[in-house]
């Protein structure tokens, strides 16, 4: 980021800031409107999905050979923060686009990101299959199996809590092909959603983020092309980390556009609503709440977008420096988006608490930050051992 002379602040390029306003506009005209009626019926933003392929945003991590924009991590995080301001939902068609093709990025043939990723920058999603009933945050003890079969590997197993199940059309899947040697006998895939043997379950009941299904995935003797690993066998759980690292900041852009969402709300609130014969915002204790929201939110923002530009120069430059930055961003964001849209809703008064205001969307919304993609203890846990070696 540059210095602005005139106001002392960091300030990115001006080409990040042309794409923050371009995704800013398409956000508030043809995602914002809808954002309500999406949370109230928990039904896929498909608005949001068909002006963001319209207009390339959908997946801009996906380089240019593949039929992708070739935006870095800096310019996926300024999209997901711009769709966040106005739609949680929403945010996760970028975010988990991102997250279901980045070790297929990172690992994967030449000859299979030749058949997914330009299905992606084409409109079709991806997502991430990881945790299970029984492994969440210890991804390590899987049951899903897959076994080699003359040309294929054969999957049986279940995945849970996965966003965008039974929308996307390419799943990461992570399964263990070598019982014996724990976590180096984790491999992964790429599954199609045609696949003989994979079936989607139910979609989940949740707080927050009622657009995005969430959904349980199970594998029947599901078969799939031997060629559909990603990197070599055992390499997956290696994969997985290396991805969160990549993905980790696009959860901190997401907590921070509902921060940001929650905040530009409040303020405009505060300046019409009279109590006592006067503005709310003329009271100094609502100032002082504005001030910690607005600090928070711009620290927040300089963590998550070093943390993107870092992910840039990968673990060959950025090694571990690179996985407690990611860590860091994504924990202190997340944690910022609960309080803020915590006191946007009590700035707001009774009325914040209504489903009139989109505040308290924003609370229920924020929530998952702090679960997802490493749970906030696990990225201080992350960080804790790497501050320790």
């Amino acid at each position: 980021m540059a210095l602005n002379s005139d106001f002392d602040l960091y300030q990115l390029p001006e080409d990040y800031q042309g794409v923050r306003e371009a995704i800013r506009e398409i956000a508030e005209k043809s995602i914002a409107p809808h954002a309500a009626d999406v949370d109230e019926n928990e039904r896929f933003p498909q608005e949001a999905l068909d002006a963001l392929v319209e207009t390339g945003f959908n997946a801009v991590h996906i380089p240019e050979e593949y039929g992708g924009a070739g935006g870095d991590s800096v310019m996926a995080c300024i999209v997901i923060e711009e769709v966040a301001r106005v739609c949680g939902s929403s945010s996760l068609i970028p975010a988990v686009n991102k997250l279901g093709t980045m070790g297929l990025i990172l690992k994967g043939s030449e000859e299979l990101k030749q058949q997914v990723l330009p299905d992606i920058a084409g409109g079709k999603m991806a997502s991430y299959a990881l945790s299970e009933r029984g492994a969440g945050s210890d991804a390590g003890s899987m049951k899903t199996r897959a076994r080699k079969d003359g040309d294929s590997w054969v999957l049986n197993g279940s995945k849970c809590w996965i966003t965008n199940g039974g929308k996307s059309t390419w799943y990461t899947v992570m399964a263990v092909t070598d019982p014996d040697k724990g976590a180096n006998g984790i491999s992964a895939f790429m599954v199609h959603a045609d696949d003989e043997g994979f079936v989607v379950g139910p979609k989940e009941k949740k707080l927050g983020i009622k657009g995005s299904p969430t959904a349980e995935l199970y594998f029947e003797d599901c078969r799939i092309p031997a060629d559909r690993i990603i990197g070599d066998e055992g390499t997956g759980f290696k994969t997985a980390l290396e991805t969160l690292d990549h993905t980790r900041p696009t959860i901190g852009a997401q907590a921070l556009g509902i921060a940001q969402g929650a905040f530009d709300q409040t303020v405009k609130y505060v300046k019409e609503r009279e109590q006592f014969g006067r503005r709310i915002a003329d009271f100094q204790n609502t100032q002082f709440m504005l001030a910690d929201m607005k600090m928070k939110i711009d620290a927040a923002r300089l963590m998550v977008y070093t943390a993107a530009s870092n992910a840039e120069r990968g673990h060959a430059e950025g090694g571990e420096r690179l996985g407690m930055l990611a860590a860091g961003s994504k924990a202190f964001a997340s944690d910022v988006a609960m309080q803020v849209t915590t006191d946007a809703v009590q700035l707001f008064g009774g009325y914040g608490y209504t489903r009139d205001f989109p505040v308290e969307r924003m609370m229920r919304d924020a929530k998952i930050t702090q679960i997802y993609e490493g749970t906030n203890q696990i990225c201080r846990m992350v960080m804790g051992r790497q501050i320790l070696k």
